[in-house]
């Protein structure tokens, strides 16, 4: 299966999502399209040799057009800018010339309302209106007519179908009016002047709905741009700089104080501090020395660094997270399938409500009008000595103009957009927008312990030498013998008489016993390195004294090993792999949010309860083996527990994959990563509080913006309907709703996820 995102130019509405997401599902191989209006993009999800060409005449059937990508993160990011600017200009450029011929209007009507004078004479005045609101439409208006046009003959209707049919139905009133003043038609109330201002109001919305969602969609231009622009690198001995283009994997980058780290790399010579917040959230500063890993667009804040690039281009850790943002931004939650099924009925729906509208007051006159006389006394606007026919139309302009779904619409894509920009600016990538959803539904979290609670990098903690042996010798015949393993616990022996400068001596006949230990000849000597099985079925003795030891050590939650030089015990080395600093207070915030919190682990009950203790959770499972994890989270969803799982190894993604969101440390496997629905970058368990407050609070503002595009709908319509509703206020209360879920789901933006 393979992924694609689609940039999509000239889509304002649900109903032009509905109709390209119409074409794309159709093409064969395709398995789902997710396309979003708010972000002008399309996520794809299919199988086979489709090819771009495919896609491009897909989306050109539904009546738009398809952008091409930018080959790098900058030429991105300038398209994207200079396609914003491009919509932004446009939009105002129309809403300034609607208003340059809506105000005149406007001014020549004055008279009339104030004294009963008409300029030029009804004629006049109607060829006026009509001429000038004939323009508004025409010109500013015209791509909101192309696109109801369009639209309507590929059989989707969209919002501008509705604007459309709304403005052009008050602009035939005014040939009906006219015609009436050379006596070839009935006496008519003229809308003419009604028509040209509801495009105006149409147009103002659009423009300033463009401007917000365009300060809403900045996540992605941001990480676009936090990327460096050129990079210092040795070539043949001298330092020369090169453009991001031209940077290839192995070069060695020489980055100073102040420079950003040009791409993902190895430190090979140096020591400093970088500024990783743009990829953790964490403002303080992480020490870097060789052979640690930097990624590319952090900040080197002290020291001079020697960095070996190991990635580059869309393989960075920056491009990851670009590409996880946008593919989030993209993605559907399940509560916007109700949306999605309302918007694409809903214009058809209106229209045939608005022909309802024209017919049931051309049929019940006397009922609409005894409500019409009744209002006149406190709706200024509401003019009882209009004919029925005029009356009918009026009602049904306004039903046209009102019940626009494009709130509707707008609702979670918006929010999504925006939580899944403050979610990668701490540390927080949402792979799938539904995770978002189920969240919330979670009532049991599952931590795997090794690289989630704790570090994932066993160090030892204890040497216990017996007799005469010091501990430099006992970490020196240990180690040595170590060397020649490749077990987890054998580097962090390494790592201890390295980190003392404890010299390693000659080994020869090295041989391993699985699950059981080590052994070999060190300077003529046989040494053992192993458990208490292994030492006693060599016929070493193992006294009470040692085992009360080993055990005292056990209960601490280390793995004891024994060291044998012939047939005597020398010692004990403990090993243990340390909790990470915020687990415990992590732990505590989620039981605090009344979430059960259980620990997974294939450590023995021991030692696994025994961690458990320290960190607190309310229920440990040991002894459990890798291909079992997910069987685990199997049963407690089958006990109704809606699961999140947390872990960071490959044999943690089967249980990512099972649970109802799987939640990833960046710091482990990119299998791991590709399992979760959400990534942790930084690998703590703060990041997970974080991540379910952003859940809670893009949720939040999800319910709310559904709820007001839902209730400015079912106040209005109604109103619409008796008559009691201006089309102009018509248009500019849902111009203000659509605008309003907007500007609502850009205060995601200013929350703290630390709350």
């Amino acid at each position: 299966m393979k992924k694609v995102t689609l940039q999509i130019e000239g889509m304002h509405c649900a109903g032009c999502s509905n109709a390209v997401d119409k074409q794309l599902q159709v093409l064969e191989g395709v398995k789902s399209a997710s396309v979003n209006f708010a972000t002008d993009t399309a996520l794809v999800e299919y199988e086979g040799d489709l090819a771009l060409e495919d896609f491009e005449q897909a989306v050109s059937k539904a009546g738009y057009r398809l952008i091409p990508e930018a080959s790098d993160a900058k030429s991105k990011a300038d398209l994207i800018e200079e396609r914003e600017e491009k919509k932004l200009r446009t939009a105002k450029r129309n809403m300034v010339w609607s208003w340059a011929a809506t105000i005149p209007m406007i001014l020549w009507m004055l008279p009339m309302w104030l004294f009963g004078f008409m300029f030029l004479g009804q004629a006049g005045m109607e060829i006026g209106m009509i001429l000038l609101s004939s323009f508004v439409i025409a010109v500013p208006g015209r791509e909101t007519m192309i696109s109801a046009f369009k639209s309507s003959k590929n059989l989707s209707p969209n919002m501008d179908v509705l604007i459309a049919m709304g403005t052009l139905a008050a602009l035939s009133t005014g040939f009906v009016t006219l015609l009436n003043a050379f006596g070839y038609a009935p006496e008519f109330q003229s809308f003419a002047m009604i028509s040209g201002m509801i495009m105006a109001f149409h147009l103002t919305g659009r423009f300033i709905e463009t401007k917000a969602k365009g300060s809403a969609s900045q996540a992605i231009r941001q990480l676009l741009t936090l990327g460096a622009k050129e990079a210092s690198v040795l070539r043949d001995g001298s330092e020369v700089k090169i453009p991001m283009q031209e940077l290839k994997v192995g070069d060695i980058m020489v980055v100073r104080p102040g420079e950003k780290v040009p791409t993902d790399g190895e430190v090979i010579e140096g020591e400093s501090s970088v500024d990783e917040s743009i990829a953790t959230g964490e403002s303080m500063p992480v020490n870097k020395t060789v052979s640690d890993l930097v990624i590319g667009a952090t900040l080197n804040t002290t020291g001079a660094l020697k960095i070996k690039a190991t990635k580059i281009g869309s393989d960075t850790f920056l491009s990851q997270i670009i590409r996880m943002v946008e593919e989030a931004q993209g993605s559907k939650i399940p509560i916007q399938a109700f949306a999605d099924k309302v918007t694409a009925v809903f214009v058809p729906i209106v229209l045939g409500m608005a022909l309802l509208n024209l017919a049931a007051w051309l049929t019940f006159p006397d009922f609409f009008g005894g409500i019409v006389d009744w209002a006149a006394s406190f709706i200024p606007w509401v003019n009882p000595e209009w004919s029925s026919t005029a009356l009918a139309f009026y009602s049904t302009i306004a039903v046209l103009v009102i019940a626009c779904p494009c709130a509707l619409g707008l609702a979670t894509p918006t929010a999504l957009m925006v939580g899944s920009g403050l979610g990668a600016a701490n540390g927080i990538l949402i792979r799938k927008g539904e995770a978002i959803q189920i969240m919330k539904d979670v009532d049991t979290i599952v931590l795997d312990k090794t690289g989630t609670i704790t570090k994932g990098k066993p160090e030892v903690t204890d040497v216990v030498p017996f007799g005469n042996t010091s501990n430099k010798e006992l970490i020196a015949y240990a180690a040595s013998v170590e060397q020649n393993s490749e077990h987890p616990l054998a580097q962090a022996v390494l790592n201890f008489a390295n980190n003392q400068s404890i010299p390693l001596l000659h080994t020869s006949s090295f041989s391993s016993t699985t699950g059981k230990g080590v052994h070999a000849q060190v300077d003529g000597k046989l040494i053992r390195v192993g458990t208490t099985s292994m030492m006693t079925s060599e016929g070493i003795s193992v006294s009470d004294s040692i085992i009360t030891e080993k055990e005292k050590l056990e209960e601490q939650a280390k793995t004891v090993v024994l060291i044998a030089r012939e047939q005597e015990i020398i010692g004990l080395i403990a090993i243990a792999d340390e909790v990470k600093d915020d687990s415990a207070q992590a732990i505590s915030a989620l039981k605090k949010k009344g979430l059960f919190v259980i620990m997974l682990t294939g450590d023995n009950a021991k030692t696994g309860q025994a961690i458990g203790d320290k960190v607190g959770v309310d229920k440990v499972i040991a002894e459990v083996m890798p291909n079992e994890k997910s069987e685990v989270i199997k049963k407690l969803q089958a006990e109704g527990k809606v699961v999140a799982m947390v872990g960071d190894g490959i044999n943690d993604a089967p249980a990512l994959v099972q649970s109802d969101v799987g939640i990833a440390m960046g710091t482990g496997t990119d299998v791991a990563i590709e399992s979760g629905d959400i990534v942790l970058v930084k690998g703590s368990l703060t990041g997970l509080i974080r991540a379910i407050n952003l859940s809670n609070a893009t949720f939040k503002k999800i319910k709310q913006n559904l709820f007001w595009a839902f209730f400015y709908n079912l106040i209005m319509i109604p109103l619409a309907i008796l008559g009691l509703l201006h089309p102009l206020l018509a248009e500019a209360a849902m111009a203000f709703s659509s605008i309003n879920v907007v500007m609502n789901s850009k205060h995601l933006s200013k929350i703290s996820l630390d709350d």
